[in-house]
């Protein structure tokens, strides 16, 4: 699926909305414009910052219900119920900014050992889920920006999921690759 600029801002607005109605205890009552694609099953992830610094960040993995429902969900539980962080506050809306991504279904990266897993890695384009046991944690392309060797990335990504640094390295988790559509909020 491909979301034109247009259809983006639709869906950047419906999550600001969702965020904003909730703040004032109002219903959302945005209907889905009659547009086909914001119908279509899709997996997203909706990305609150507030100074370049993370205020939220929740998603899927797999699509869940259509893109409008997936959106608003998700603007909603990145706002109010990412663990991470206490939930958004009236004061601090002025000062998110909302990206989306919009995710490619995930697909079993195979390889031999992690400077194989390493090398196959595209910094930028691919969004990565680790698996290992129980344990699992996705990073989105963008945090590439962040974290741009794979090393790192991988690094901080086992740390994420509650494992060891080097767990990627040895013992071979399970690699899903993903790539996504990004698009947010102009300043």
């Amino acid at each position: 699926m491909e979301i034109t600029r247009s259809q983006a801002e639709l869906l950047l607005q419906l999550a600001r909305r969702t965020i904003e109605s909730r703040l004032k205890n109002r219903a959302v009552t945005d209907t889905p414009p009659a547009d086909p694609v914001f119908q279509e099953e899709a997996a997203t992830f909706v990305t609150l910052k507030i100074g370049g610094e993370l205020r939220g960040c929740i998603g899927s993995l797999e699509p869940s219900g259509s893109l409008w429902d997936n959106v608003r969900s998700n603007a909603n539980n990145a706002a109010f119920h990412d663990g991470r962080f206490r939930p958004l506050s009236e004061e601090e809306l002025a000062s998110v900014h909302i990206d989306i991504s919009l995710l490619t279904q995930p697909k079993v990266l195979e390889y031999l050992d992690g400077d194989d897993l390493a090398a196959k890695l595209r910094p930028g384009i691919d969004g990565v889920i680790l698996r290992h046991g129980r344990a699992g944690a996705t990073f989105l392309p963008q945090v590439w920006e962040q974290l741009p060797t794979p090393e790192l990335f991988l690094g901080h990504l086992c740390r994420k999921a509650g494992l060891r640094e080097s767990c990627w390295r040895e013992e071979h988790p399970r690699i899903e690759l993903y790539q996504v559509q990004h698009f947010e909020e102009q300043k």
